[in-house]
């Protein structure tokens, strides 16, 4: 049986996780966690297998969780469970301790492989988060946000420069309703709620 706790801050994503566990016969789950600090604190008085770990969460992030965790003598085994996908995160968790990576928009039969295969300690990454991998230690840079179009990504090189989207429409020759279009395309695909998140996201990652 594999024992887990799920810790992530979004009820509606921990009731869709707590559903899939549920038809897993070899699963149980023992716990739900909102931050990192109560992560931490429930994995050391549940002693899970396996914690699913989101990296983002407020009131303690889930990075420090996985360093904290990762350390213990017969700590539990940690899938990071997240939306994002850059270097930066990627690299991050694997470097604090986590054996797997997986995206939220991960379709149940992957996600229930990830589970069980980290759950015995494997180690088990998405087909997103494997081709980083693999394009890092083939020394070759993995292009940020794979998912966007040429045309998208033409918008957030412009967003990023700082021009609004009047000055974009202008430059790339479309219609203001189009590059609306593309700029909610893009905070779709970069999983962000605003403007200044997409930039910042964008910048970091050399865009």
């Amino acid at each position: 049986m594999i024992t887990v706790l799920i810790a992530d801050d979004h009820p509606m994503f921990r009731r869709g996780l707590r559903a899939l566990l549920g038809t897993m016969a070899d699963v149980e789950v023992v716990g739900e966690a909102t931050d990192g600090v109560s992560a931490v604190r429930m994995a050391q008085q549940l002693r899970p297998r396996l914690v699913l770990m989101d990296l983002h969460m407020p009131g303690g992030d889930g990075l420090a969780a996985i360093r904290r965790l990762a350390a213990e003598p017969d700590g539990p085994h940690i899938l990071v469970v997240t939306m994002f996908e850059d270097d930066d995160s990627v690299f991050a968790a694997l470097r604090a301790g986590a054996r797997g990576y997986v995206l939220k928009d991960t379709d149940d039969e992957e996600m229930a492989r990830a589970i069980r295969a980290v759950g015995h300690g494997e180690a088990l990454y998405s087909a997103a988060v494997a081709a980083r991998i693999v394009a890092f230690f083939a020394g070759r840079p993995a292009e940020p946000f794979p998912s966007l179009t040429p045309s998208e990504r033409n918008v957030l090189q412009l967003m990023a420069r700082g021009l609004p989207n009047d000055a974009i429409a202008t430059s790339l020759s479309l219609s203001a309703k189009t590059v609306r279009n593309y700029v909610s395309n893009i905070f779709a695909k970069m999983h962000v709620a605003s403007r200044a998140e997409a930039v910042a996201r964008a910048r970091d990652a050399g865009i």
